[in-house]
């Protein structure tokens, strides 16, 4: 069995306060719509007389109290350390896990996808780290699409490292990525914290690995390319 390492961030972001106050004000009315809603259904169950609807409200509640549940959970793992696990892991293996996993979660979305994989190269990494990282960076994505929703995903061995390449076309597209992965809690909204990049790039990092982003105005294209270490000297570049 693998060693099990922690990863520590070596730097804490710089955030100003007015993101944390944004940021804790965003949580707390997400935080208080779930609890009025709960208020509201327990309510209303009080009058119900009829147990088949009672039984339908109840899962209603339960569902309500799930989802503030998940958001929390979310937050925590957000913001928490990275702890790896570390294993010997074929990049065309992991690729292909990644590629099933993908076009499971995102089943309605799958047919914009397409898929380029070229590399043969042993790693040492956490593939179910990985696989959360990249699945952030395709929710991320998806939930940002403008119409032009088509993604492409390359990936090949370049000067002994695994390359991934992730584009996604962008009508328009205001960001910077000078700081990509860099600046958490910058742009809050209802059931969102701006959290998820950041965790990616800790993950990244934490296999030694680098993750940087380019947008391409003559194209409109954007570019999100993580670069990982290979464990072995035997790779194909491609």
């Amino acid at each position: 069995m693998a060693e099990t390492s922690g990863y520590q961030r070596s730097e804490t972001p710089a955030v100003p306060w007015s993101d944390v106050v944004r940021f804790i004000r965003q949580l707390s009315h997400d935080l208080r719509n779930h609890l009025n809603a709960i208020e509201l259904q327990s309510a209303y169950i009080d009058e119900l007389e009829q147990e088949d609807e009672l039984k339908v409200e109840i899962k209603r509640l339960k569902k309500m109290i799930s989802g503030m549940t998940s958001t929390l959970q979310s937050l925590s793992r957000a913001v928490g350390d990275i702890k790896l696990n570390p294993i010997s892991y074929q990049a065309s293996d992991l690729l292909e896990d990644l590629r099933r996993k993908i076009d499971r979660d995102f089943s309605a979305e799958n047919a914009a996808i397409s898929w380029d994989l070229n590399a043969d190269a042993m790693l040492n990494v956490d593939p179910q780290l990985l696989q959360e990282a990249f699945t952030e960076i395709f929710a991320n994505a998806l939930r940002h699409a403008d119409g032009r929703s088509d993604l492409a995903v390359t990936a090949k061995m370049n000067e002994g490292q695994l390359l991934i390449a992730i584009r996604e076309a962008k009508t328009r597209f205001e960001l910077s990525v000078n700081n990509w992965g860099r600046e958490p809690l910058q742009n809050v909204s209802q059931g969102h914290y701006a959290l998820g990049l950041n965790r990616v790039r800790a993950i990244v990092e934490a296999h030694g690995g680098k993750i940087y982003a380019q947008f391409d105005p003559k194209t409109s294209m954007l570019t999100t390319r993580i670069v990982l270490p290979v464990s072995s000297a035997a790779s194909k570049d491609g």
